[in-house]
């Protein structure tokens, strides 16, 4: 069975089913080699190739018996065992493969959730990455700013005559228009082809906003392990992302240790420009996340939130006099590079050439120019800003840009061509990356919007550009689809009644909550407004008239505030300021006890934004492993009969999985699904109908709950030897069962009190079957 390697085997064979009857021994494993210690690796190589499902082995006690230098050279007597306590310290086996083909065979089976009801694409295939091994790998902007730092680097930023261009794809782009669903599978993929074809750019905004919670909460990833793998993948260009001031990038105000440890964890697992900017405006909300980040080292871009009309006629509230006045706050307050951040696309080019030409007299740091083309003209406002001096620009690539994502890159860039101010990207890179986007949103079509055009009428309602096509999307959930003219009317009235916000995330959330509620309730502002009429405002409205997200501008509208509060008091100071310091040390505690496993720095940071959700995706990757090593394809539709597919676990290991075919729905409503796995066959069942027999599944463990005692192996309970309520210490037999002539006592793993048992003596149990519960 190899070189130096010999099996005996029974009557078991690949495939075959392990039953609770089943004779103990499966094979006997022996190896011969010239000295000891190459046997003893021999060995360890063949057990740890061996895959034997539905009972409990003793693989890994052999396997890591194999290293022991004692065992290796024969020097041990019959007390070995007792005399080498670290031979039971075993490693709990991964078992990736078969966690990833479990998943694979759901989504075959029963499809992926995130597509249901989804319109599919025509043709599935994985998108062509661009192949640029021969171009090297020279130094950019990450070299310039560790040789500069944050001060200087904004100072040679500002010397540039070119104008400099930051790259959306990663993050905004995708989340304007494919509702944030991109995998790091096809952002991991093109990073190398980046790092050799446009290193000229300044940065790649690939991080934060609705990335974070989205990536654990729809597409089972650690937003960190995305994070610090682009990173790595481009080292010539800086990381950059996207920070809600005092929201961190959650939807609520953090306290500020929170904040500080966040902004802190991030500068050290990666980002290299932190964006920051308060979803209304308020310096004073943002003053704590800019010190946070200048503390770091790392390049502070205060943004402006651009909103209202400013060559307008009627604009009063937001005017030249206000932004200038806040862009001078930002600078004071130690911004490297000011910001300005036009979400709904609301900035015309007049109005792009007097603020960017005003702004540039009146502060000494340069500035990046950010909007979204749901309009249709987009691109021509940015024209207009380069033209009056900003020094940076956001864009996306050709094939991932316009409606509500950012001008297209391509054609920006070559209305710029032979001119002043002409970038050193090179169009044929542009193009080659633009092509493999191309490739990868076929795959997404699920997502697209039905919007195929630009819009006007967002200069009615405003809605920022990641907003627009979400909050369409919900209204169809609703059953308001055919109403959208409807929504977007209320939108724009909610603004209004407001006070005329600044609308971005959270405060966008709170005026399309509230337009969706109106509309859907048949109520009109009037209605709202009205002091006789009981309203039941979301949630999210509530918080906003608390004073939980800071004040707007103006402050709030009294009348309004007094009926949404009924009588409860609203901050009128930071809510950071108020909110008590986190337990950091506790929060930890309690984190690390409901994942059920200690957790990383940074793994406490997504569990301080995002609790609930964090623990539901250490919940899946326990279930399923890393998804991110699976393509898109796979990930969303499953495989068709006949396919093979090669899977890298991890550096220089892979698997190699071949899909064979389904079963039909047997009588307890399963189907199994056959594979290939490295070529031995693998079934999987999975549920699918309801059965027809009255058979009751017993309830299963949960592997990743210290609070859980699950039966190791098919068998019966022959002996329970605790009772409910009983006190029990580690080591303590609980239950012993048998099978397979042998019996196997199941003891304690710790010391506790036993809040039920689940089984009774005499019942049949399987593999996995919970058995118990400890308070």
């Amino acid at each position: 069975a190899g070189f130096g390697i010999r099996l005996d085997a029974g009557t078991a064979y690949t495939g075959a089913e392990i039953t609770r009857y089943y004779d103990s021994l499966l094979v006997k494993v022996t190896a011969w080699a010239a000295t000891e210690e190459e046997v003893a690796l021999r060995m360890r190589r063949a057990l740890l190739e061996f895959r034997i499902r539905g009972v409990n082995t003793n693989l890994a006690f052999l396997a890591e018996l194999m290293t022991n230098k004692k065992f290796q050279k024969a020097e041990y007597t019959t007390r070995f065992i007792d005399e080498t306590p670290e031979l039971m310290e075993l490693p709990r086996r991964r078992d990736r493969g078969t966690k990833l083909v479990n998943f694979i065979a759901e989504v075959i089976a029963k499809g992926n959730p995130a597509v249901a009801g989804r319109p599919w694409p025509s043709v599935i295939e994985e998108p062509v990455i661009p192949r640029c091994e021969g171009v090297a790998i020279t130094p950019g902007s990450r070299q310039k700013f560790e040789e500069l730092g944050a001060t200087d680097f904004s100072k040679w930023i500002l010397d540039q005559k070119q104008v400099l261009v930051t790259d959306t794809t990663f993050r905004d782009a995708h989340q304007s228009l494919l509702a944030t669903r991109f995998r790091s599978h096809d952002l991991l993929q093109v990073c190398d082809a980046y790092a050799r074809l446009v290193p000229q750019l300044l940065s790649v905004e690939c991080w934060g906003g609705a990335t974070f919670d989205v990536a654990m909460r729809f597409l089972n990833e650690c937003p960190w392990t995305r994070l610090k793998a682009i990173k790595a993948k481009i080292p010539n260009v800086l990381t950059q992302m996207l920070l809600r001031a005092s929201n961190g990038v959650g939807y609520k105000n953090y306290p500020d240790n929170v904040v500080n440890y966040f902004v802190s964890q991030a500068a050290k697992s990666g980002v290299d420009i932190f964006r920051v900017f308060d979803s209304l405006n308020w310096v004073e909300n943002m003053r704590l996340p800019i010190d946070a980040v200048i503390a770091s080292g790392k390049i502070c871009e205060a943004t402006i939130c651009y909103t209202g009309n400013l060559v307008g006629a009627s604009e009063k509230k937001y005017n030249l006099s206000y932004y200038v006045k806040m862009a001078k706050e930002l600078e004071a307050a130690g911004a490297h590079v000011l910001g300005i951040k036009d979400m709904a696309g609301l900035c015309l080019p007049r109005a792009a050439t007097l603020l960017v030409s005003e702004l540039k007299q009146e502060i000494g740091i340069p500035i990046h120019f950010h909007t979204h083309d749901t309009s249709g003209i987009a691109g021509a406002t940015v024209l207009a800003a380069i033209d009056a001096g900003v020094d940076a620009v956001d864009l996306a690539m050709d094939s991932m840009s316009g409606m509500t994502s950012q001008p297209n890159m391509g054609s920006v860039l070559e209305a710029l061509r032979n001119g002043p101010r002409e970038s050193d990207l090179d169009a044929n890179a542009i193009r080659t990356l633009s092509d493999y986007w191309a490739g990868v949103r076929r795959n997404y079509l699920a997502f697209e919007s039905q919007e195929r055009t630009g819009a006007s009428e967002v200069y009615v309602h405003g809605m920022p550009g990641g907003q627009f096509t979400n909050l369409r999307e919900q209204a169809r959930s609703l059953g308001l689809g055919r109403r959208w003219p409807e929504v977007a009317k209320a939108y724009s009235d909610v603004n209004e009644m407001f006070g005329d916000i600044v609308k971005v995330t959270p405060s966008s959330k709170v005026v399309g909550d509230m337009a969706l509620m109106m509309v859907s309730s048949g109520l009109s502002r009037a209605d709202v407004e009205s002091a006789s009429l009981e309203v039941a405002f979301p949630d999210s409205v509530v918080s906003f008239f608390r004073g939980d997200l800071g004040q707007p501008l103006g402050g709030f509208p009294a009348s309004l505030r007094a009926k949404v509060l009924q009588g409860e008091v609203g901050l009128e100071v930071r809510p950071g300021s108020v909110l008590a310091p986190a337990d950091l040390v506790k929060e930890r505690g309690i984190a690390e006890q409901r994942a059920s496993r200690q957790i990383s720095d940074e793994e406490f940071a997504s569990y301080l934004m995002y609790p609930d959700v964090f623990i539901e995706y250490v919940a899946s990757y326990r279930k399923h492993s890393d998804l991110t090593i699976l393509p898109t394809t796979i990930f969303f539709y499953g495989m068709e009969s006949g396919q093979e597919v090669q899977l890298q676990i991890e550096s220089r290991r892979s698997i190699v999985l071949r899909y064979m075919g389904m079963s039909e729905v047997d009588q307890e409503g399963c189907q199994t699904v056959y594979f290939e796995l490295n070529g031995q066959p693998r079934q999987v069942r999975i549920r699918t109908a309801e059965g027809e027999t009255a058979k009751v599944a017993n309830p299963k463990s949960d592997t990743g709950n210290t609070c859980h005692v699950g039966c190791p192996m098919p068998g019966l309970v022959a002996q329970i030897d605790i009772e409910k309520g009983g006190e029990v210490s580690k080591g303590q037999s609980l239950f012993t069962i048998e099978a397979m002539k042998m019996q196997t006592t199941i003891r304690a793993e710790r010391d506790g009190t036993i809040k039920e048992i689940v089984v009774s003596e005499g019942q049949q149990v399987d593999s996995g079957d919970l058995l118990a519960v400890f308070e």
